[in-house]
């Protein structure tokens, strides 16, 4: 298996300040919406095998995600896209943001995908409990109903509480 050569947060500032590094951000697009290293590309890993990556003549590219486990799992399929030696950033966006080194942040994007389904979840969870001890046990079958629902979206991959989010007038914004 091909893998990325761990970069720390300041190394890898210092080659983006040194312009021989192009710092690829492979969150979804929601995600760098709501926060991002400035002058990262985004370009979200799911969209990877459809998109064009084209370096300048001397650039490496240094990925990153928000903790760094993203990107080291997909290592292999990023090292694919680049010619020559690739990196990663260690610890993502999370350990840069730790060093005081600054991000791009836009409040008023939507919340990611991933923290609206956990949000909404959790909570149809709760009332569905609540109701079940104080209303009618008839309606522990939401919790229920809920919980099936994210082990067939762990399972299968697909989350249709997600696709229901995303099409909710909130995330319909136009991302950067």
């Amino acid at each position: 298996m091909t893998t990325l050569t761990k970069l720390t947060p300041n190394a890898a500032a210092d080659r983006l300040k040194a312009g021989n590094a192009v710092l690829i951000d492979i969150r979804e697009r929601d995600e760098y919406a709501r926060e991002h290293i400035p002058g990262s590309i985004s370009l979200p890993v799911s969209a990877l095998d459809s998109a064009d990556l084209k370096l300048e003549a001397g650039q490496k590219a240094i990925f990153h995600c928000k903790s760094g486990m993203r990107t080291d799992s997909n290592c292999a399929l990023l090292a694919q896209h680049v010619d020559g030696e690739a990196f990663m950033l260690e610890g993502g966006l999370d350990a840069w943001r730790a060093l005081g080194l600054p991000t791009a942040k836009d409040a008023k994007a939507p919340l990611e995908i991933n923290r609206q389904v956990q949000i909404t979840a959790g909570s149809l969870i709760l009332l569905g409990v609540l109701l079940g001890w104080f209303v009618s046990p008839t309606w522990f079958g939401l919790a229920a109903f809920v919980g099936a629902g994210l082990m067939f979206a762990g399972i299968s991959g697909w989350c249709g509480m997600a696709t229901l989010l995303q099409a909710m007038p909130w995330n319909r914004r136009q991302h950067a």
